[in-house]
């Protein structure tokens, strides 16, 4: 039996053929491809992803989250590393082809004005709904004051290039940043256990801490953290979320079969106000409140 609330999260998603503009691979196997997908441009908010057919030979599709999206120029974007069989086939797919997206799918982070001084932690491929949600706070939340931390143990899907802003709490010699955040004025810090030049050798939730340790008192009640990532550094961004006493969203990674609720095939325990729930991670998340899905 399908709910009012799964129907109608059903009823905002739409299956599109999709153009393929760019496909560009980077060190690690990661490739950054971007689709001409209107329809899925125009109705697409930071936190969601999309379910993409990666080819022929493989009939069950891939879920990716979404990085970027220009809706007046109708494209899509994604950051993703091949894992295995679905993203090694799409791996291969060239400029000019099509492949079938169905999207957007999944609910949204939620911005709260009380929390102006958003931290956002991406690791690995949790990077792309991070640069999404760092985008649509720069062109819808004037007032919030962002900042990014990336972290990877592959070479970054770019080149880095020194900060232009000054950040409290950064060790020397962590200057590095990811260009497009500069382009956008937004400040941001790498981090990686690889020694790459510029990076906090560390974890991105040491880098975290120290960011919020310089921080006055009333500006750390400000702070909301957004993450996304595998599920050890999400972990270790609740704990510290707990610590510091702050509110997080966390986006979850799970292996998906249908992605619309229908196979119940990545759900997680979720503590609700009635005790433990089974909830499906396409649609009733991928984005959660940190303190319902960790353990304080």
């Amino acid at each position: 039996m399908v709910s009012k609330t799964q129907k109608a999260h059903r009823e905002t998603i739409v299956v599109e053929d999709a153009e393929i503009l760019i496909h560009q691979g980077f060190p690690g196997q990661q490739y950054v491809l971007r689709v001409k997908a209107p329809e899925i441009s125009q109705r697409a908010v930071p936190g969601q992803f999309a379910h993409i057919h990666c080819g022929a030979e493989l009939p069950m599709r891939r879920p990716l989250s979404i990085m970027r999206i220009d809706s007046n120029a109708g494209w899509v974007e994604f950051l993703y590393k091949v894992f295995g069989a679905g993203t090694a086939i799409l791996s291969q797919r060239t400029e000019g082809e099509i492949i079938n997206l169905m999207g957007p799918i999944g609910q949204p982070f939620v911005l709260h004005e009380e929390h102006p001084r958003t931290l956002l932690i991406g690791g690995g491929v949790g990077i792309p709904p991070m640069v999404f949600l760092a985008d649509n706070i720069k062109e819808n939340h004037k007032d919030f004051k962002p900042f990014v931390i990336m972290g990877s143990e592959v070479p970054f899907p770019f080149d880095a290039r020194p900060s232009q802003f000054v950040v409290p709490g950064m060790p020397p010699g962590v200057i590095g940043a990811m260009p497009l955040m500069e382009d956008w004025g937004i400040p941001s810090r790498l981090a990686s256990t690889q020694g790459y030049v510029g990076s906090f050798e560390g974890y991105v939730t040491d880098l975290a801490r120290s960011w919020l340790d310089a921080l006055e008192a009333p500006q750390r009640k400000q702070v909301e953290v957004f993450a996304c990532g595998p599920h050890p550094m999400l972990e270790a961004v609740a704990k510290m979320t707990y610590d510091y006493g702050l509110p997080c969203q966390v986006s979850l990674e799970e292996f998906m079969a249908c992605a619309v609720g229908g196979c119940a095939g990545c759900v997680v325990e979720v503590q609700t106000d009635t005790g433990p729930a089974m909830k499906r991670v396409c649609v009733d998340g991928p984005v959660f409140e940190a303190s319902t899905v960790f353990s304080p």
